[in-house]
């Protein structure tokens, strides 16, 4: 088997438990409440934020043109298309878009974020490709198993969600797999392992961010505003 074949095997129990969670049952049935969808994108848009970032470190990390560009061309997919199954979350609960952008990170998102950062400023370029593998694998994953059991058409209300990550998702998907490879082929056994222990934590954390997104997960105590309500600092 390849690395990733198996990454893939180790990590099926939790892949199966992303594509059963209720919020993915939601996405299957058209049914979720406006406030589990809204608390998805508010999160989701700060997580994609981080997910640029890690890009650019690791650009900073290429020493050859064709890794910077294939870096390069996911911050373009990130701007430019992944705004669409957000749209489609804000359609159907009913908001504007720019509205659920600039909110405080949940516990679960801080923590993987944080998590996915450490290993962008400390790890090797292998180690932050396997560190975010499982974003664009799960997400293709369920894509395609929801239109391959829902068979989605436009009365759906997920319609363009599903068919945005089951067909558009493959080559996010493919291209990480095939790097993620290539990597391990020339890696030690000390930076595989590396790699597999934060590609298995990342995996972990894809289905606490469903999870927190589901329950609307916000921190035990509330924050404090910085300034009273005349706007004095505090």
């Amino acid at each position: 088997m390849t690395f990733t074949q198996e990454l893939r095997q180790q990590a099926d129990g939790i892949f199966e438990a992303i594509i059963n969670h209720p919020f993915v049952r939601g996405i299957a049935a058209g049914k979720l409440d406006s406030e589990q969808l809204i608390h998805y994108v508010k999160q989701d848009f700060e997580y994609l934020n981080a997910y640029i970032r890690i890009y650019g470190v690791a650009i900073s990390k290429c020493t050859r043109r064709e890794d910077m560009a294939a870096f390069n061309e996911q911050i373009a997919f990130i701007l430019n298309s992944e705004v669409h199954p957000h749209q489609n979350f804000c359609s159907v609960a009913g908001v504007n878009y720019e509205q659920l952008q600039g909110y405080p990170l949940a516990p679960s998102a801080h923590h993987y974020i944080r998590h996915m950062l450490t290993v962008a400023h400390e790890g090797t370029l292998g180690e932050i490709m396997a560190v975010l593998l499982p974003c664009p694998w799960t997400y293709y994953e369920i894509g395609r198993r929801l239109l391959d059991e829902v068979k989605p058409d436009r009365t759906h209300p997920f319609h363009e969600w599903i068919h945005f990550y089951g067909n558009r998702g493959e080559d996010a998907a493919g291209k990480f797999l095939g790097r993620v490879d290539a990597w391990a082929e020339g890696a030690t056994m000390k930076e595989r392992e590396r790699m597999r222990e934060h590609f298995m934590l990342s995996c972990q954390l894809e289905y606490m961010f469903w999870d927190m997104a589901y329950k609307q997960e916000e921190w035990p105590v509330p924050f404090q505003p910085l300034v009273d309500a005349k706007g004095y600092g505090r």
